[in-house]
């Protein structure tokens, strides 16, 4: 079994120390997700940028948690859904909406499910959505434009999803009470 390293900041490679110093400082902490990709310099590296655009988009920051655990959830990534599991509810995000995406159903919220379906077809049908996809969308009350903004998110969650699969990166204590399983 190929086994991969969960860095600490002092172990990482040099040239991923600034890349995670600023994650460090966004989350208080270095999550063993990020340990692993750190690995990589590339890797860690080219989500640094994406995350920062993402997280500095049109969505809010608990559309943004409901994009990412429903890419969790459809990647099959229980580190990722543990985590996010986490940030949607620190986030203020509806428990029962949470619990609904960790069992592969739609929010009740009629803007998280039409924000969740996009995310979740987006990823199935391997970006080849069909104008009905897209309608509901935008009948959601969402522009055209942040159509486009979902595929950043997908690929930012892409990175993570992956690399916590490939890794098979342990999930802290904090999250262990969200853990999941496929």
């Amino acid at each position: 079994m190929t086994n991969f390293p969960v860095n600490t900041f002092d172990t990482a490679p040099e040239r991923s120390k600034p890349a995670l110093k600023q994650l460090r400082a966004t989350f208080g902490m270095i999550p063993n997700i990020l340990g692993s990709m750190s690995t990589s310099p590339v890797l860690i590296n080219s989500l640094v940028g994406l995350f920062k655009n993402v997280h500095g988009g049109s969505f809010t920051e608990d559309q943004i948690q409901i994009l990412l655990l429903t890419n969790a959830v459809t990647n099959e990534c229980s580190w990722a859904v543990a985590f996010h599991t986490a940030l949607a509810l620190k986030e203020g995000v509806d428990p029962a909406d949470v619990e609904a995406i960790r069992e592969r159903r739609r929010p009740k919220d009629k803007k998280l499910a039409a924000l969740s379906a996009l995310a979740k077809t987006l990823i199935q049908k391997r970006g080849r959505l069909d104008d009905p996809d897209i309608e509901l969308f935008i009948a959601a009350g969402f522009s055209k434009e942040l159509v486009l903004e979902v595929i950043a998110v997908v690929a930012a969650s892409t990175i993570t999803n992956y690399t916590a699969s490939v890794t098979k990166t342990p999930l802290e204590e904090p999250f262990q009470p969200h853990a999941w399983q496929p």
